[in-house]
């Protein structure tokens, strides 16, 4: 039975022929042999699932080099601050009253 590790990346085919990458959620379950996938929160077998092709060990490398690699981890650590940064809430100016400019009889 193949075991796939959490966040490795797969290609999963399903009834009709389709290939799909997505990645795994949960390690392959040792009792039922399932794999939990990001594709649509599926829980499917291994024989519907391989590997990636760009995965090298553990790790799938989308890019060819390794200086590319290392400049998309900093740019991704870069946003990754940029979005845990408290947002400022913008403050809700006051409406301004109106003057009664005449009484009605």
């Amino acid at each position: 039975m193949q075991h796939y590790h959490q966040n490795a990346s797969v290609v999963y085919t399903d009834r009709e022929g389709k290939q799909i990458d997505t990645f795994v959620i949960f390690d392959t379950d040792n009792k039922t042999g399932l794999t939990h996938i990001n594709h649509e929160n599926l829980v499917v077998s291994a024989d519907q699932l391989k590997l990636h092709q760009k995965t090298v060990g553990k790790y799938h490398l989308p890019i060819e080099d390794a200086f590319s690699f290392e400049m998309l981890k900093k740019l991704r650590n870069k946003y990754k601050a940029i979005d845990n940064r408290p947002a400022i809430k913008e403050v809700a100016t006051a409406t301004p009253k109106l003057t009664i400019l005449a009484k009605a009889s």
